[in-house]
């Protein structure tokens, strides 16, 4: 685990994403622009067809891995229809962040990884503040793994149906409450939030979304393209079972 840590940390820190910084670049925008929407409206389908959606994908130490790049190689496939962005609590060289999260315009889609990482970012209010301000605003917010019980401190997924990695279920759930947890769920769909199981489930989710803003021959392609088995039922989650979460 320590040396898993110790990867993930340099990763952060020290790892170079050259033609994706290099591209992202140009879309960062201040957040006090006067001339930028304060809000984005749900999407449909037929409007994506001629805007590129901007995608915010959260990181911070401690974040796993696949959770962010998994789903992200499968909206990269996609470059002429989703910009993706990097951000973290504070932009600056100690991360490879385009904007900070809490300055950041307003996006189309978030999405908020899990890992080690999110038992500390729980506790980390002006985090968890920064990232309410952002789901507020964002047609569609997405969490994999573990990444929901930051979601949930924030308080939108209140009242709805969510799910989280199935191994680090009982903690994640006791970070929210007031959410409808379903055990036995490989990514869960309620209203504008998207949120999956562990880890490699984030692709699955995010194959799912793709499906949703571009349609399913869109999101078959890409799942092709990325030679990719994507599970296409929502309810297939024998990890639920493993953990003991469900009869077996």
């Amino acid at each position: 685990m320590a040396s898993s840590s110790v990867t993930r940390r340099h990763f952060i820190k020290s790892a170079t994403v050259g033609s994706l910084v290099a591209s992202l670049t140009s879309t960062t925008m201040a957040l006090n622009d006067p001339t930028l929407p304060k809000s984005n409206p749900v999407i449909s389908p037929a409007e994506t067809s001629t805007k590129k959606l901007v995608l915010g994908a959260v990181v911070f130490e401690g974040f796993e891995l696949l959770d962010i790049f998994g789903p992200l190689e499968m909206f990269g496939l996609l470059r002429d229809k989703v910009d993706i962005v990097m951000l973290a609590e504070k932009a600056g060289p100690s991360v490879i962040a385009e904007r900070a999260l809490g300055e950041s315009a307003p996006l189309d889609i978030i999405m908020v990884p899990g890992g080690m990482g999110t038992r500390r970012e729980v506790n980390n209010a002006a985090f968890v503040s920064a990232l309410k301000q952002q789901a507020d605003n964002a047609a569609h917010v997405t969490s994999v793994c573990t990444g929901s019980a930051v979601l949930a401190k924030t308080g939108h997924l209140d009242g709805r149906q969510a799910t989280s990695n199935k191994m680090a279920f009982k903690w994640a759930t006791s970070q929210g409450p007031a959410v409808k947890w379903v055990a036995e769920a490989r990514w869960v769909e309620d209203g504008k939030y998207f949120t999956s199981s562990g880890i490699s489930a984030g692709m699955d989710m995010s194959l799912a979304l793709i499906a949703k803003l571009f349609g399913q021959e869109t999101a078959e392609t890409v799942a092709r393209r990325a030679e990719y088995a994507w599970h296409q039922d929502k309810s297939w989650d024998p990890f639920a079972k493993m953990a003991g979460l469900v009869p077996g």
